[in-house]
């Protein structure tokens, strides 16, 4: 959410921004709407200070039994008493359709986050291991097949396409790596670990931008509410309408859970393997912070997400996300991407965000410090630390060896005792 007197300081700052995301002129109506709610208020608090000076005339003409004037005077006191009424009805008016268009509006990038159209805009910051030249790697889902671990058909029979069936040591693998993930946040990175709700509604998807933007992309049940696309929805609502102490921040939270995405935008994308589901697993990490906080933090989280893909010895790339490709409610963004030998190219694992105080308007999430008496907005982050099923997937084709076996990460072994290789002979 952005605040109507910044744009109303800046406009170009703003429209420049949101030019760039298709939404040309988008500040100017902001404006013109403001006006209208302004002068709408205006014009009804007039009528009102108006009807006030009337009534005590009122009163006076009828002490002096001036009854031709006391009922001229009432009959303009209900005239304005229609037109206060009307006003407040334009402004209540004025002030949804500002409300509406603000939330419709993508966030604004920092200064230092590049100009760009899309991914090929990218800058990337580092990378780290050397990509495994494996000979004819096999996908994950040649991989998984051959050794009768993962179904896609099963699942497709019971639930449809983009789901899939793990078995036997890959399921464990895949809780492996979950546990993995939570361990090193919660106990290396000072994360604390909260079991949140699945289910939420209508405000809390509002609050961290999914609605009303991305209403496609979710899976809406029954009886109102949300099945959350990613924990950070749970996890950045726990500051939701509080006043958070300044003493109390960073808040580091994370979360293990079920994930899930219709995928309406991702029509014929990626409908191969576990890239792309509508049901996964994935460990999430949320910072609230002061303002002054957050871009320290956010390279914090950043190595965070980092730490797990170098305990697992897989290579990836740190890259800097464009404004053209950054998500709809973030100001900076860095994606991790992980190397995948069949496809012979990185792919995005973990997207770690700074969103500002976009997040905190919308959930009217403040802080305040010891002693003083304002409040501002906290800044929220979130990020995958990591995604599992990708992690999976990466874990599979980087180990696979010329016969299908699948070693185990030695940082993995305390989780999976007496398992090396996930097929053949140990």
């Amino acid at each position: 959410m952005h605040d109507i007197r910044a744009i109303r300081e800046t406009p170009e700052l703003y429209e420049k921004a949101w030019a760039a995301k298709g939404r040309s002129g988008a500040a100017a109506q902001a404006i013109e709407l403001d006006g209208k709610v302004r002068a709408a208020k205006t014009a009804a608090e007039t009528a009102q200070a108006k009807r006030n000076e009337l009534s005590k005339l009122i009163g006076q003409a009828k002490a002096q039994k001036n009854e031709a004037e006391a009922q001229r005077l009432l009959a303009e006191v209900e005239s304005l008493k229609g037109a206060g009424a009307a006003q407040a009805e334009a402004e209540k008016a004025a002030s949804g359709e500002l409300f509406d268009l603000l939330a419709s509006l993508p966030n604004l990038p920092m200064a230092d986050v590049p100009a760009g159209e899309d991914e090929n805009d990218n800058v990337e910051l580092r990378r780290w291991g050397e990509p495994n030249h494996i000979s004819s790697p096999k996908d994950h889902v040649d991989l998984g097949g051959a050794l009768g671990l993962m179904d896609f058909e099963v699942a497709s029979k019971m639930s449809g396409a983009r789901f899939v069936v793990l078995k036997g040591q890959l399921a464990r693998l895949e809780r492996a790596l979950g546990q993995f993930m939570l361990d090193v946040q919660t106990q290396e990175h000072g994360y604390t670990e909260v079991s949140p709700p699945l289910l939420v509604r209508d405000e809390a998807v509002f609050g961290t931008n999914q609605l009303p933007k991305f209403a496609e992309d979710l899976f809406h049940t029954t009886d109102g509410r949300w099945l959350i696309p990613t924990a950070e929805v749970s996890l950045t609502n726990l500051v939701r309408e509080q006043i958070t102490p300044e003493e109390e921040l960073p808040l580091r939270l994370t979360a293990l859970t079920p994930c899930f995405r219709s995928e309406a935008g991702a029509s014929g994308r990626d409908t191969r393997g576990m890239i792309r589901q509508h049901q996964f697993y994935k460990v999430e990490m949320v910072s609230i912070t002061t303002p002054d906080q957050s871009a320290d933090e956010h390279e914090r989280m950043i190595g965070c997400g980092e730490a797990i893909l170098k305990a697992l010895n897989l290579p990836f790339r740190s890259m800097l996300l464009c404004a053209g490709d950054m998500g709809f409610g973030a100001r900076k963004s860095v994606d991790l991407e992980v190397w995948i030998p069949s496809e012979g190219r990185y792919r995005e694992i973990s997207s770690i965000s700074n969103c500002g105080d976009f997040q905190a308007r919308r959930m009217d999430a403040r802080t305040k410090a010891a002693g003083e008496k304002g409040t501002r907005f906290v800044h929220t982050l979130n990020g995958s630390g990591l995604a599992v099923g990708r992690t999976l997937v990466a874990v599979m084709e980087n180990y696979q060896d010329e016969n299908g076996r699948i070693a185990i990460p030695q940082a993995l072994h305390p989780y999976l005792p007496g398992l090396t290789h996930i097929g053949g002979e140990a």
